[in-house]
């Protein structure tokens, strides 16, 4: 079975919106550029888990604020040829973004879970915190690999869900703190 990995920036409070600008409506926007110093090996994570990258997955919202930068972008050039899926109910074959390589439209969990079924490796889902909270419910998130960093937003899009439900044990797998306040963390779902 395919591994399912959600990747991203974290503030300290669980909040995924916003990292580099107000897009999201709160006027904590842009916290990853503007509150924390730049260190690069803080964000080493990120051209790390290129290797396991094999597919990436995206929500709708997410697809459409990144394929047509990510598309022309030489730091996500590597993602060009991967073939990326797009989970959305009301996304169709005219919404897609030409020349971004192969992209398959999910419309449902379910369709997600059969693809973690298939012949492969690593799918990454960047951003896309709505779609990774319902993907963590149904029980389909395999590991999280997140940089968390230093701030308190208090408003914006939360990583994990507030619903009653069976409590998800994670295993931590990797760590590393770096000397701008960042933490790596890479958990896997024990249960």
């Amino acid at each position: 079975m395919r591994e399912l990995v959600y990747t991203g920036f974290v503030s300290l409070d669980g909040v995924v919106d916003s990292p580099g600008g107000p897009s999201e409506g709160h006027r904590s926007g842009g916290w990853v550029v503007k509150d924390v110093e730049f260190l690069p090996e803080a964000f080493s994570l990120k051209g790390d888990e290129l290797a396991d990258t094999t597919a990436l997955l995206f929500g709708r919202h997410s697809y459409e604020a990144f394929a047509p930068v990510w598309r022309d972008s030489d730091d996500h050039a590597a993602y060009k040829d991967l073939p990326k899926y797009v989970v959305s109910s009301t996304l169709s074959e005219d919404d897609l973004v030409d020349g971004w390589g192969e992209t398959t439209i999910l419309r449902s969990a379910d369709d997600v879970a059969a693809l973690k079924k298939t012949e492969g490796g690593g799918i990454f889902i960047h951003g896309s915190a709505d779609l990774a909270r319902r993907l963590a419910d149904a029980g389909l998130i395999d590991r999280y690999n997140l940089l968390v960093f230093p701030v308190l937003l208090g408003a914006g899009k939360g990583l994990f869900s507030r619903a009653d439900k069976d409590k998800q044990v994670l295993r931590l797998r990797e760590s590393q703190a770096y000397p701008n306040g960042v933490l790596k963390v890479i958990y896997d779902v024990a249960g």
